[in-house]
């Protein structure tokens, strides 16, 4: 019987510590906690097995935040990320969603703002007869209390600052972060929009305005502005870019609500008090091994498995909407009201390179691509039957089969929709997953190729400091996959590209940039990801001005000197709180 088995978890010493450290409770076991998360999430005693198995074996693992909260005796939240409200042009609003991020962060989420209402910087104010300081200098309030308030888990809080890019302080706000030691508690991304993209490449001209409450400040050229911004992510890995007309022509609530705004790893635009439920499925755990015709072990993908965790996962995942404590009552309002969550897969790279796929061949993405279509139409289908009994979430409306995402489901699962609404309006999203990947015995995180094939780490003993090599899960079990900066970045841009389109909300993947790639072949990455249906785009560099100051990070001092997200140095792991 299920409920007789002692799950013993992760192997690697590096995994057990992490997950000692980060996800249980004290004196916890890793069986412990799993059964402590089975318990609070199920349904019944056979859903409760059924996710002791899924968990025990670690072929679902729910974000950190999730582990760590769910029937704990800490009072935090399971939720990762939220959005903050919105942030008006005045003193009094902008001191109060700094308060509120501040419980935000101290209960353990990351936070993103949209500071696109504040008025730019000099504008006359004409109550106090003085000059407005902009978007940029308010930023520097929101810094502070990121940098004061520890969030739970003993890390500083992740954050995501998002400016339009018609904001007539935009040029302030790219440059913002050429540095090291400014704003190091955001990341920054640029809301791109359709126009600008229209006037970028146009072969008319490329006039653009810049214009604050349906005032133009002033015209400038968009390949200018470009250039500053391919500037700053060249040298600098910052700002993102953001693609907001998309999100909106995507989203499913189109006809409920606006997003301006995301979390701090961008996977997850969301409204005003959004936030983010993760969590992912290990790929690496659903390969089977067999002989095939010649005498060879090989893997073979075990999707009947994956299909029937997905319906358990979705079951188990909607109810931490209810059984989770919300640092505010209007993140709890918004959650309940849609419902939303975002599963989604790591082991990507790993899974599909130890069934013989090379990551970003043609044969790996023909496999991906039933991957990413199953999770799509499985959680779809799990959440109408969920609707059926339990009944959709309380905003559903006859309008979200309007949506173009909705309507590019099967045919099958829009008809049950149709039937019986939907329990949960989003249902995936592609995490960076850094933490919880290495905690499964280092499998390659999220949907991105393996950094490198293992790294070695100094640990401190009672006889001394030994070196502990780390060695990525397929290469341990004897299969080198293609590393990260062995892949060219349009190869990175291709697997984006194939995600996002079975990906309700959106995907978080590094486009890592080799020395061989020009600034103008840089720069057309962002434009084709545009093109091609992208949400937002991340570039890397390892030349790049970001990566030498990670690199001079001491291991013991990282929590408190990089990024809010970052890409770490040493194992490539991308990280938020």
């Amino acid at each position: 019987m299920l409920q007789n088995i002692e799950y013993e978890g992760p192997v690697k010493p590096i995994s057990q510590e992490i997950d000692a450290m980060k996800y249980r409770q004290k004196g916890e076991s890793f069986h412990e906690k799993i059964k402590r998360i089975a318990r609070t999430l199920a349904d019944g005693i056979e859903h409760q097995y059924e996710l002791e198995d899924i968990l025990g074996e670690m072929r679902f693992l729910p974000a950190g935040r999730v582990q760590a909260a769910i029937g704990s005796n800490r009072i935090t939240t399971a939720y990762n990320c939220f959005v903050s409200g919105v942030i008006e042009d005045n003193m009094n609003s902008i001191m109060e969603k700094a308060s509120e991020a501040a419980e935000t962060m101290r209960r353990g989420g990351g936070i993103g703002y949209d500071f696109s209402r504040i008025r730019p910087r000099g504008d006359k104010i004409k109550s106090l007869d003085s000059q407005a300081s902009g978007p940029v200098s308010f930023m520097g309030i929101f810094d502070s209390v990121c940098q004061t308030i520890a969030s739970s888990g003993h890390r500083r809080g992740a954050q995501m600052g998002v400016l339009r890019v018609d904001h007539p302080d935009i040029e302030e706000f790219i440059t913002a972060k050429r540095n090291s030691d400014k704003l190091t508690g955001f990341n920054i991304s640029v809301g791109v929009t359709d126009k600008f993209m229209e006037a970028l490449t146009s072969d008319v001209g490329d006039d653009f305005d810049l214009v604050f409450e349906g005032h133009v400040y002033k015209t400038i050229s968009a390949r200018s502005l470009w250039d500053t911004i391919m500037d700053s992510t060249w040298d600098w890995a910052e700002p993102g870019v953001l693609f907001i007309d998309r999100i909106s022509e995507l989203n499913n609530l189109h006809y409920c609500e606006e997003i301006t705004a995301t979390n701090p790893c961008g996977e997850q635009p969301l409204p005003p008090y959004g936030a983010c439920l993760l969590g992912s499925f290990n790929l690496t755990k659903y390969l089977e091994t067999y002989i095939d015709h010649q005498g060879n072990e090989a893997y073979r993908f075990l999707f009947p498995q994956f299909k029937k965790d997905i319906h358990e996962v979705v079951r188990a995942m909607d109810n931490v909407i209810d059984r989770t404590i919300y640092p505010l009552k209007p993140q709890a309002d918004e959650a309940k009201d849609k419902r939303r969550m975002g599963l989604g897969v790591t082991g990507l790279a790993n899974a599909g390179e130890m069934l013989g796929f090379s990551y970003a061949s043609e044969n790996f993405m023909t496999w991906a691509e039933k991957v990413f279509a199953c999770l799509r139409d499985t959680c779809y289908k799990a959440s109408a039957l969920i609707a059926k009994e339990k009944g959709p979430f309380p905003l559903y409306r006859e309008d979200y089969l309007k949506s173009n995402f909705v309507r590019s489901l099967p045919a099958s699962v829009k008809s049950l929709i149709r039937e019986y609404g939907i329990r949960n309006s989003h249902l995936t999203s592609i995490a960076p997953t850094g933490t919880i990947s290495l905690v499964a015995d280092n499998v390659s995180g999220g949907i991105e190729p393996t950094f490198s094939h293992y790294y070695d780490r100094t640990i401190q003993t009672f006889d001394g400091p030994k070196t502990e090599r780390v060695e990525d899960y397929a290469y341990a079990k004897g299969v080198e996959g293609r590393a990260a900066n062995d892949i060219t970045v349009q190869e990175h841009l291709s697997i984006l590209l194939l995600a996002q389109n079975y990906i309700d909300s959106a995907c978080s993947k590094t486009c890592n940039v080799g020395d061989d790639v020009t600034y103008e072949d840089f720069k057309q990455v962002y434009v084709d990801a545009w093109r091609g249906g992208a949400k937002g785009c991340t570039t890397f560099r390892l030349s790049g001005k970001r990566y030498g100051v990670l690199q001079t990070v001491e291991e013991e001092d990282k929590e408190e000197k990089v990024e809010a997200c970052f890409i770490d140095a040493e194992t490539g792991q991308k990280e938020c709180a």
